[in-house]
């Protein structure tokens, strides 16, 4: 009696599981062409970063540090990069910056257009938000499944799979930013004679910039927590070093490649930050 009722038992999963697969047997040359543009990326950004000396990447970090914070700030980004090319791990802390870097710029090209439509079209916003709603409540560790399924091991469905949970706050604040852009202002475009794309590009966007760079700032984080997962189905860098330390139990291991990803979100996080607070439209 206090058990759920047999017949009321429904197995979905199965049928999502054979939908994968079908996908995967009839469509894998579609799966093959988005793949090859997405590897092309992602090896180039590793290859160029890989090549660049060490020394002019800590350079470009202390210019962004103090473009966007301040000197000091800069300076300190430089010297906890050194820090972690003392664990050796700078490499992989490259790796580990291609896979977000890539990630992050396929998600900025889906994603800002996405919210653009979302902003002009209410059933475009109504199909989409509990699309995005299930993209950020579902555990991260299901987008392994189908994209190993359908993209293999390696960097491919590492990407894909990071591209899929990161995604969602670039749409949804692209959205918000441009449906609260006064409506004084557009009309007043409009009234001026201004065509939509006009109004789009000259008034529209660039007030909504502060709050779109919060959302890439938003998706760059989700990116990069997602780089230990991404680990288990191929993606090189410093999350399989933590992964590594987790099977052979070697916490030294662990701690310095958690604290490089630790070292890197931070960066990462005030620098963007600080762009997004230098994209504010002035009063």
């Amino acid at each position: 009696m206090n058990n759920f009722p047999e017949f009321l038992e429904f197995s979905l999963g199965k049928y999502i599981e054979l939908f994968v697969k079908w996908l995967d047997t009839n469509f894998s040359a579609f799966f093959d062409g988005i793949g090859a543009p997405l590897l092309w990326i992602m090896v180039n950004i590793e290859s160029f970063l890989l090549w660049m000396p060490w020394w002019s990447f800590l350079i470009i970090i202390i210019l962004l540090g103090w473009r966007f914070t301040s000197l000091g700030a800069g300076i300190i980004y430089a010297l906890l990069l050194i820090l972690v090319g003392s664990f050796g791990y700078w490499d992989f802390m490259m790796m580990t910056l291609a896979i977000v870097l890539a990630s992050v710029f396929i998600s900025l090209l889906i994603g800002i257009p996405i919210g653009i439509l979302m902003a002009y079209s209410k059933i475009t916003e109504t199909i989409m938000k509990p699309i995005l709603d299930a993209m950020q409540t579902m555990p991260s560790f299901v987008y392994l499944i189908p994209a190993m399924i359908l993209f293999g091991l390696g960097k491919v469905p590492a990407v894909f799979a990071t591209i899929i949970y990161a995604i969602p706050p670039v749409i949804r604040l692209t959205n918000l930013a441009i449906r609260h852009v006064s409506k004084d202002m557009v009309e007043a475009a409009y009234s001026f004679g201004s065509s939509p794309w006009k109004v789009l590009t000259k008034v529209q966007l660039p007030q909504a910039l502060p709050t779109i760079m919060t959302g890439i700032n938003q998706t760059t984080m989700m990116a990069l927590a997602m780089v230990v997962i991404a680990s288990m189905i191929g993606a090189q860098g410093l999350g399989m070093e933590v992964l590594i330390s987790i099977n052979r139990v070697d916490i030294a291991r662990g701690f310095e490649a958690g604290l490089g990803i630790v070292i890197l979100a931070i960066i990462m996080d005030r620098i963007s930050q600080g762009i997004a607070k230098n994209s504010k439209v002035p009063e």
